[in-house]
C-alpha cells in the first residue's frame, strides 16, 4: 500500500505561481512512475498534467509546457509540481498519483484556483 498526501494548493492571481507537493508513505520502494493530474470544473475526467518516470524522464501536457515543472526528492519520497505563469484555465483540483507494478494510488487532491 502507498499513501499520498498533496499540499500547496490555494488561490492565486493569473500570472502567479504555486508549488504543489506530494508526500508518499508506505511501500514507496514499489513506486515506478509518478504523475500529476487535474480535474477541471465541469469535467468528469481527470486529465494528465505531468509525469516523471522511474528513470527521470518527464513529460507534460502541451498546455502546461514551459510553465510547469515536475520534480522529485527521492530521499524524502516527495514529488513536486512547480506551476508558473498560471492561467484561469489551470483552475482545478490537482491530484498526485503513482503507479506500482500492481496498481495505481491517488491522493485526495488539492484545489488550485486562479483568479483574474
Amino acid at each position: 500500500q502507498v499513501q499520498l498526501v498533496e499540499s500547496g494548493g490555494g488561490l492565486v492571481q493569473a500570472g502567479g505561481s504555486l508549488r504543489l507537493s506530494c508526500a508518499a508513505s508506505g511501500s514507496t520502494s514499489t513506486i515506478n512512475n509518478i504523475g500529476w493530474y487535474r480535474q477541471v470544473p465541469g469535467k468528469q475526467q481527470r486529465e494528465y498534467v505531468a509525469v516523471i518516470s522511474s528513470g527521470g524522464t518527464t513529460t507534460y501536457r502541451d498546455s502546461v509546457k514551459g510553465r510547469f515543472t515536475i520534480s522529485r526528492d527521492s530521499a524524502r519520497n516527495m514529488w513536486f509540481l512547480q506551476m508558473n505563469s498560471l492561467k484561469l484555465e489551470d483552475t482545478a483540483v490537482y491530484y498526485c498519483a503513482v503507479a506500482t507494478r500492481i496498481r495505481e494510488y491517488w491522493g485526495q487532491g488539492t484545489q488550485v484556483t486562479v483568479s483574474s
